[in-house]
C-alpha cells in the first residue's frame, strides 16, 4: 500500500479481539522502532512489551484507556541519553526525549498497520504512576502506550476520523 494511502487509512482502534500478535510481526514493529531518527542520533527511546495477564492487569490500575488491547508497548525515553540544549527562551532546559519517543512511537504504529495490525495512542495516565506501577527505573520517562492487537466485530474509525482540515490551515510560507 501506498504510505499516504495508509496513513490516511490507518485510526484508532478501540474494539480489540484476544488474538495474540505473531512474534515475528512484533519484532518488524519493534525493529520500526529502533531504526527511526533520533536527535544527533543519541537513540534514547525505549520499549517495555506488556502482554501476559499480570503486566495487562497493571495497566488497567494505571489508566481507563486500555480497550482490551492484548498487547501494549510501553513508549519510554530514557532521561541519561537524551540530547539537550540550554539557553532556548521558549525551554529552559530542552531534551530531546519526548520527540524522539514520539517518533518511534508513530513509526511503530505505521509498521503495526502494514502488518495487518491495529493500534491505538494512549496518554491517559500519570507518568509517576506507570514508572511506580513497573518497577522501571527512576530516569527512564514514559511517553505513551500503544496498544496493538486485532479488530474485533466492531472495530471501525470514530466518526471525527475522516475530518481533515484543508492544508491551508497548516502551511504558510515564510
Amino acid at each position: 500500500m501506498d504510505f499516504l494511502e495508509l496513513a490516511k487509512n490507518r485510526y484508532s482502534e478501540r474494539y480489540f479481539d484476544n488474538r495474540p500478535i505473531e512474534q515475528e510481526k512484533v519484532d518488524r514493529i519493534l525493529e520500526a522502532g529502533r531504526v527511526v531518527p533520533t536527535a544527533c542520533n543519541y537513540q534514547p527511546q525505549r520499549f517495555y512489551l506488556i502482554r501476559s495477564e499480570e503486566a495487562l492487569r497493571k495497566v488497567k490500575t494505571v489508566t481507563s484507556f486500555h480497550y482490551n488491547a492484548p498487547m501494549m508497548i510501553l513508549v519510554c525515553y530514557d532521561l541519561n541519553e537524551v540530547w539537550t540544549i540550554n539557553g532556548d527562551r521558549y525551554y529552559s532546559s530542552y531534551n530531546s526525549g519526548e520527540q524522539d519517543a514520539s517518533i518511534a512511537a508513530t513509526t511503530m504504529m505505521y509498521e503495526a498497520e502494514e502488518l495487518g495490525v491495529h493500534t491505538i495512542w494512549i496518554r491517559g495516565f500519570d507518568s509517576k504512576t506507570v514508572v511506580d506501577t513497573f518497577g522501571l527505573p527512576k530516569n527512564m520517562i514514559p511517553v505513551m502506550l500503544l496498544g496493538l492487537g486485532y479488530p474485533n466485530d466492531r472495530a471501525k474509525a470514530n466518526a471525527w476520523h475522516y475530518k481533515r482540515n484543508p492544508i491551508e490551515e497548516f502551511v504558510t510560507e515564510l
